[in-house]
């Protein structure tokens, strides 16, 4: 055509049609594209994996997430037929919600581990105070300020990643119409196949409700909650004692001790892993009690709480109620129940307690209605303190013996003795001195604290920490018991799993000891074991009977 008109026909070849990019531009745009769907992959796996994430840590394999998250599947459905404004907001807030549950699942592997149970959202917040105390008094304040200020930015960093990975894979579907569609579809009609027939791959279930179904029944956990609130004020209106004075003429003149070993529970006595050393302490410890002169009978108590809260226990103990909570707990303190050491100081005994592991004021105490308090600040402990409440018990039973038990005069004394030698992490075992020359702790106790994360090595720690703590009491009852004198210990609760294994007894043993022979005619009827020991058939209380039957036996 050009040689018919003379004139020049433009090319047809598309690279002189269309302005050629600069060559920067290419490889700018690839790199672009390549980020894009790294991001919007790696926004995806999130997703995936806190959507399938389990609430308890053995359950953290490979296989547990081998499966289809349900939520994945509906929460793409809806947001592909939202418009763009409102899919951003849902998006958002289902990124929020995600994150929240996943921050309680994270919560409850750590309960579980610890306490044996889920993190309960209504009660069990004070116990991340609890925690910060501990890691406080075990490695410093500036590591527990660490260690919180960790926490915080993890959360914050958590829930912010999962937003923006929920709103990326939200944008990404309708970026990806009408396929995305097609592929939602695909999912639903597989997840549907699945969940009829129980399809299993690897012998797995295919379909999961893991979050949804975790959330619903952590939120329908409220209003249980709140019955049992209203159920424990009806608990707490009933107390047959309530108003009676002098009820302990049983024990007239008589020192009584209470004494709660720390995580001392059956599995010492029972689990071959720890039986055949504790036991053999236990018998000697029997026949050194008898061969002194004394009595001591053994039972089990089955304890509220698990692995930690002890403050559960002893509260559970002493005022005749079950407290397996914090919202219980809390009500209990603010009421006028009569408690064990209430009964006592009624009757005319002054009441003490030894409590190393309180490091400030604890309004609780005028409720329980202790006279005198002797904590971290006042025990006049001069020795190493390598951990959370380093001070040995043999050094706390030294202390109330000096301090209260042997000055002269006609009032009694009740006191209660929380040992803490036993306490995890188990890392620190003092030795047992001459109780003569305990002093001050500064020249008696010395050593370094044994670390170890090994499972074996911790295990065998621990029951080494229990032996101490009962050869530390029987020594102390050889010496100092007379016949005015009756030693009541009993452990507090068990351990965590990782010593006694997931689905352990609750029960702890508990022992009295006592010279006068009047003491033990009293508790005949109860039943129990001769000597430290209790035997394995030996009568079982819940903890919340103690109160009512020790009233009930010495009240006359």
């Amino acid at each position: 055509m050009a040689l018919l008109t003379g004139t020049q026909e433009p090319s047809t070849d598309d690279g002189d049609l269309t302005p050629i990019a600069p060559s920067s531009e290419k490889p700018r745009s690839r790199v672009r594209t390549v980020l894009r769907w790294t991001l919007t992959a790696l926004a995806l796996v999130l997703v995936y994996l806190v959507l399938l994430l389990p609430n308890r840590e053995y359950l953290l394999t490979t296989k547990a997430f081998m499966r289809i998250p349900v939520e994945a599947v509906v929460g793409a459905a809806v947001l592909l037929v939202l418009p763009g404004r409102t899919r951003k907001i849902v998006a958002t807030l289902a990124g929020v919600v995600l994150g929240v549950l996943t921050f309680i699942k994270v919560l409850d592997m750590g309960f579980f581990a610890v306490l044996s149970r889920p993190f309960n959202v209504i009660f069990d917040w004070s116990f991340l105070g609890n925690g910060y105390d501990f890691v406080e008094g075990s490695y410093g304040k500036a590591a527990a300020v660490g260690a919180m200020v960790g926490a915080a930015v993890a959360l914050i960093a958590l829930l912010t990643l999962i937003v923006l990975a929920v709103r990326r894979l939200s944008q990404a579907l309708v970026d990806a119409q009408p396929h995305a569609t097609k592929a939602v579809a695909a999912l639903t009609v597989i997840w549907f196949f699945c969940a009829a027939f129980g399809y299993t791959v690897p012998g797995l279930p295919q379909t999961s409700y893991t979050t949804s179904l975790f959330g619903y029944n952590m939120f329908r956990k409220v209003p249980h909650a709140l019955a049992d609130h209203k159920e424990f004020e009806k608990e707490l209106a009933v107390d047959k004692f309530k108003g009676q004075n002098q009820l302990l003429a049983g024990l007239e003149g008589k020192d009584v001790i209470f004494t709660f070993i720390e995580s001392y529970g059956r599995s010492a006595v029972e689990d071959p892993t720890y039986a055949s050393q504790v036991d053999a302490v236990l018998d000697q410890g029997s026949a050194k009690l008898k061969t002194a002169g004394l009595t001591a009978r053994s039972g089990w108590l089955t304890s509220p709480t698990i692995g930690g809260g002890s403050w559960l226990a002893h509260s559970t103990f002493y005022s005749g109620l079950w407290i397996n909570n914090e919202a219980r707990y809390r009500s209990l303190t603010k009421s006028d129940r009569l408690t064990l050491t209430q009964a006592f100081k009624k009757s005319d005994w002054r009441s003490v307690g030894v409590m190393p592991g309180l490091t400030g004021y604890w309004p609780e105490g005028e409720f329980f209605g202790y006279d005198k308090i002797y904590d971290s600040r006042n025990l006049g402990f001069k020795g190493p303190k390598p951990q959370w409440s380093a001070i040995p018990d043999q050094y706390l039973l030294s202390k109330l013996q000096r301090a209260e038990l042997s000055k002269a005069g006609d009032t009694p004394v009740v006191a209660e003795v929380e040992t803490t030698s036993s306490h995890a992490p188990w890392s620190y075992l003092p030795k047992l001195a001459d109780w003569d020359q305990v002093g001050d702790g500064k020249a008696t106790y010395g050593g370094r604290p044994h670390s170890t994360k090994k499972p074996d090595e911790v295990r065998t720690q621990y029951r080494k920490t229990i032996e101490y703590s009962l050869q530390t009491l029987t020594g102390y009852a050889e010496k100092y018991l007379g016949d005015d004198q009756v030693l009541v210990f009993l452990g507090d609760h068990q351990p965590v799993p990782l010593i006694v294994g997931q689905n352990a007894s609750w029960d702890v043993p508990i022992t009295i000891v006592a010279k006068d022979p009047k003491v033990m005619e009293r508790i005949n009827t109860w039943g129990w074991t001769d000597g430290i020991k209790p035997a394995k058939n030996a009568p079982v209380w819940k903890m919340d009977a103690f109160r009512d039957k020790f009233l009930t036996a010495f009240n006359q």
